[in-house]
């Protein structure tokens, strides 16, 4: 059975700012990512093992992106699927690294968003494996 439901406006929102965010991210614009980010912002990475390296307010997480993107600059994230109710998004994704003569390589996960005041406020990240 498909239903197509009405998006309430909340969850509408919701995936606008976290769109708008992963746009970002993919063109590795750290002002822009930033600027879609809470100042109380909180960033949960997906390494090390076993539960990541947590990053709290614009500094350190505006720092960590700075960082990434400097680092990783083939970086592409896929979304694979994305779905939000109120103020909580999720975003399955497939994360490849390699091009231009890199040994490729990827993994896939999943990103929980919090948006508050149209601003991303949290973005907790996990990976399979």
């Amino acid at each position: 059975m498909n239903v197509n439901m009405p998006i309430d406006s909340v969850s509408a929102i919701t995936l606008d700012v976290v769109n708008r965010f992963n746009d970002a991210i993919e063109q590795h614009d750290v002002v822009a990512v930033m600027a879609l980010m809470t100042d109380d912002c909180v960033f949960e990475n997906t390494s090390p093992m076993p539960n990541g390296e947590r990053f709290e307010g614009q500094a350190a997480v505006g720092g960590f992106w700075a960082r990434f993107f400097q680092e990783s600059p083939n970086a592409h994230f896929e979304t694979q699927d994305m779905f939000a109710a109120g103020d909580r998004c999720t975003v399955c994704w497939l994360y490849r690294w390699g091009v231009d003569g890199d040994t490729p390589g990827h993994i896939r996960g999943v990103d929980v968003f919090r948006v508050r005041d149209g601003l991303v406020a949290e973005k907790l990240s996990y990976v399979k494996g």
